[in-house]
């Protein structure tokens, strides 16, 4: 009944659009807005007459979601952070302004104000990218509050306040998740260790769903949690039909003992909080994978969790996990073994949470290296055959290419031999993959010609100070007396992940190219919590050339790859360092294009049917890119960082808006930028 419905009214809107088109051919004044605007109008109705007439039918199908609307954390489920919206584009994104903008208020909580803990609490960055869906834009907080806007005017609609703070330092977050059955709307967010329903129209917790409106995420773990400060969640979950998916993040050197946090990932009843299916990244006795773990370590190391954003193939009902590094992150000598599921891609039934295929991109992790990026669902042509396949981006600047059903490689990725570890108790592995297509999209291995060379003296200075680091290929392990290995922690690719082009087969990815320092310290006794020996980072090198870098720009590049072909199409610096460039010891000098010297905030791109890809990378400015060739076209001062993944949506006014979420503490600020009103 109700496709027969949507079909007949989109049957309608057909006959409509038709109308509408001889009428423009006869009135040459009714422009091509006004005609997206009626256009647009018709289909809300669409909507509406669905949810009108049949108010007892399943979840509404993704295909009937407006175009103008940006229901997912990455666009759509396959997290492509594409856009068919082509109002803004190549000609007249130079006229883009400043539309509205939406502080989150959000203040230090200082001592008093913090009553559980009684510790400072400050905000943090300002990361969330919003949804925009059923006429509100709805995103979280550094605080952890669930906002709803009006998207034309950036007006609060309501709030909701989980009080994450009550318990000290609150993380990052980066937006929330939706559900609907055509009748009401759910918003999920996950926080620290709970998992909140909340009612989309009162913006309330829905107390039919777990106790109160929450659950407790580390109730029915592998192992009870040793504290649930220690559990933690930065991204939002993933919805397939009537399951919400929910990973974990962990502080990878701050929770390292037997048995810290493991990462199981966890699927609930989106009605009643009942958890469905468990699925086990560190691999238990019995299961598939033990035997990558040695001496049973799979029985007492934690972390291996997915932090990253979920992407979910909602026609095959599969999920795409980007699985993080086990604890601890430079040295694992008491987890020999390649340990599955580790730094993998793994893609699970989502009814069932059964594992369909893996692919271990690092063995044995040692580098910080966790896979972060949301996994790009793509179809591409490769050979003139048209693939489903599924794109994960490394921290090693590496883009890995699956076909998404059997995961086989699109390309090969050949073992090759990788230089090995003489730190006492630690036992690298001989080999690393190497995909042989795409090439990579940041700078691999540092060595003295990586070093800065502004002056001669800047030079000088910066080889005595890694005068004793150990450098090498990528890969060079973490050693006592120092490494510097690139790409860093921050890689290569991280939470921002990549923009795909559905319509030319093009990935747009921003990478880092800072490089990593390392050096590992035998802990003392009773120095840590660890019953096991292990070894400590010292990471405070990265600046350490006057606040200069120690490596050669450009530090920040935007990389556009054929996926058709597994080839680059364009590679430009991406922003700029004015701090840099304003460094007294570099006064009358003319520098190169630099990029964005920063490895934090590493926000991700969006492409849109206009042509551009906008992009801030985590410094203070939005740039929008010519699709074509990386030629910057617009830039705008965002008077600080731009942390979130840039969205773009349509609203009924048929105005279309481009947003970011941008600053920390007190200074965070949501913009939304429009071409000036007609």
């Amino acid at each position: 009944m109700l496709a027969e419905t949507a079909n007949l009214l989109l049957h309608l809107r057909g006959n409509n659009e038709k109308a509408m088109a001889k009428n423009y051919k006869k009135q040459p004044t009714l422009s091509n807005l006004n005609l997206r605007q009626l256009n647009l109008k018709f289909h809300y109705a669409v909507i509406t007459a669905i949810q009108l007439f049949l108010p007892g039918c399943q979840s509404l199908p993704e295909t009937v979601i407006s175009e103008g609307e940006w229901p997912v954390y990455g666009g759509d489920p396959g997290g492509m952070k594409y856009s068919k919206l082509d109002q803004i584009d190549r000609d007249n994104v130079d006229q883009l302004e400043l539309a509205w903008t939406w502080k989150t208020g959000e203040e230090p909580l200082l001592g008093p104000r913090q009553p559980k803990r009684g510790e400072d609490v400050w905000p943090g960055m300002f990361e969330a990218t919003p949804l925009m869906i059923d006429g509100m834009l709805i995103l979280s907080t550094p605080l952890n509050r669930v906002v709803a806007l009006n998207p034309d005017t950036g007006a609060e609609l309501w709030r909701y306040d989980p009080r994450a703070y009550e318990w000290g330092r609150t993380d990052t977050h980066r937006g929330v998740a939706t559900w609907t059955d055509g009748r009401e709307r759910r918003i999920f967010i996950n926080t620290r260790w709970r998992l909140i329903a909340i009612d989309a129209r009162t913006g309330q917790p829905i107390s039919t769903f777990g106790q109160g409106g929450e659950i407790d995420l580390t109730r029915n773990l592998i192992w009870e949690v040793h504290s649930r400060l220690h559990y933690r969640n930065t991204s939002p979950p993933a919805v397939y039909k009537d399951l919400v998916i929910v990973g974990s993040a962990m502080y990878d050197r701050g929770t390292v003992y037997r048995r810290s946090p493991p990462g199981d990932v966890q699927a609930f009843d989106v009605r009643t909080g009942k958890r469905a299916w468990s699925f086990h990244t560190i691999p238990q006795e019995g299961e598939f994978g033990t035997e990558t773990w040695e001496d049973e370590s799979w029985s007492y190391t934690g972390n291996a969790n997915v932090w990253g954003p979920f992407t979910v193939d909602a026609e095959r009902g599969l999920v795409y996990l980007p699985v993080s590094a086990p604890n601890n992150d430079y040295y694992g000598g008491h987890r020999k073994g390649d340990n599955l599921f580790s730094q993998s891609i793994v893609c699970l039934d989502a009814t069932t949470g059964e594992r369909v295929w893996h692919f271990q991109t690092i063995h044995h992790g040692l580098w910080d290296w966790d896979l972060s990026s949301p996994p790009n669902l793509v179809t591409i042509e490769v050979n003139g055959k048209n693939i489903d396949a599924v794109v994960m981006l490394g921290k090693t600047g590496f883009a890995y290419v699956f076909d998404r059903v059997s995961g086989e490689p699109v390309w090969p990725i050949e073992e090759r031999p990788v230089p090995q570890s003489d730190v006492p108790g630690e036992r690298t592995s001989p080999t690393q993959p190497f995909p042989t297509r795409p090439p990579p999209f940041s700078k691999q291995g540092f060595d003295q010609d990586d070093v800065v060379d502004f002056t001669p003296e800047i030079r000088a200075m910066a080889l005595e100070l890694i005068r004793d680091y150990r450098m090498g290929p990528l890969f060079t392990p973490p050693s006592l007396d120092g490494t510097i290995f690139r790409p860093g922690g921050g890689g290569g690719a991280n939470y921002g992940g990549a923009a795909f082009d559905p319509e030319t087969g093009v990935l747009y990815v921003r990478s880092v190219n800072m490089p990593g320092f390392l050096k590992l310290e035998k802990n003392k006794p009773g120095e840590r919590e660890a019953d096991y020996e292990m070894f400590i980072s010292d990471m405070a090198m990265e600046h350490a050339l006057d606040g200069l870098p120690i490596s050669k720009p450009p530090y920040a590049l935007m990389t556009a790859i054929d996926l058709n072909e597994g080839t680059h199409v364009w590679q430009v610096p991406l922003g700029d360092s004015p701090w840099i460039r304003e460094h007294p010891l570099l006064e009358g000098l003319e520098l190169p294009p630099l990029g964005i010297a920063i490895s934090v905030g590493l926000s991700g791109p969006l492409a849109t049917k206009g042509g551009l890809v906008f992009i801030s990378g985590g410094s203070s400015s939005l740039y929008a890119m010519d699709m074509l060739n990386g030629e910057t076209l617009w830039e705008f001062d965002l008077g600080g960082g731009g942390y979130g993944n840039p969205m773009t949506y349509q609203t009924r006014s048929g105005r279309q808006y481009v947003v970011i979420a941008t600053g920390e503490d007190s200074e965070a600020e949501l913009k939304a930028f429009a071409l000036p009103p007609r």
